[in-house]
């Protein structure tokens, strides 16, 4: 099969993650999960006693991180400077220093010299919010999912209360609303569809009925 890049961008809640991963799995290539890569980004600032917050001081160590990401036993391996974070970047810790240090320039100047590299290198599934824009403008295909407010809350709702987290349905469907606005409105890379982006409205789909239409469309490419 020829190399292939597959761009899955969307709001927080719309099934991004979830549905890379199956796709990838379908046609046998990498999930690249951008969001990894900024946690893999905090957790050496706070392995290394590195303010986050202080965005010069994570400017001037980017350069040192080089992050990789291997499909392994039937997962994805994050590594960083070649070793296996995997585990160590699902913290709540990690979670907060990585939201900080996406929102700089260098940073995501950084990752996504790597992330194109990815690219270069194999056929790749990449979800995050600017992708199809940003990072990937010459992929094989841009999807574009959404979903609305409501759903992506009960998604969450269902996904912490798995998790044990104690939240209510509406406290997650406020900050479902704030993080849109700020994703949609924020200066570096804002979440915006690609003008050749294929829409795909979630609401009423399930995962098997989502990644069927995205492979239609591959196989139309």
């Amino acid at each position: 099969m020829k190399k292939i890049s597959i761009a899955i961008d969307g709001p927080a809640g719309a099934g991004k993650s979830t549905i890379a991963k199956v796709l990838a799995k379908r046609i046998g290539c990498i999930y690249i999960d951008t969001g990894a890569m900024y946690r893999a980004v905090g957790l050496y600032c706070i392995q290394n006693n590195i303010d986050y917050y202080d965005e010069k001081a994570v400017n001037s160590v980017i350069s040192e991180l080089q992050i990789d990401i291997y499909a392994q036993d039937n997962q994805q391996a994050i590594y960083l400077n070649g070793r296996d974070i995997s585990r160590e970047i699902r913290t709540d810790e990690v979670a907060a220093a990585a939201s900080k240090v996406a929102t700089y320039k260098e940073v995501r100047t950084a990752l996504v010299r790597q992330q194109r590299q990815m690219q270069s290198e194999k056929s790749v599934v990449m979800d995050g919010r600017d992708i199809g824009t940003v990072v990937m403008p010459d992929a094989t295909l841009k999807v574009f999912l959404t979903a609305s407010v409501v759903e992506r809350a009960k998604r969450r709702f269902e996904e912490y209360h798995n998790k044990g987290v104690n939240v209510t349905l509406e406290e997650l469907t406020q900050e479902i609303i704030e993080r849109d606005y700020q994703d949609s409105n924020r200066e570096i890379s804002p979440l915006k569809k690609a003008d050749d982006a294929v829409e795909i409205d979630t609401t009423l789909l399930g995962i098997d009925e989502i990644v069927d239409k995205i492979m239609s469309f591959i196989i139309e490419h």
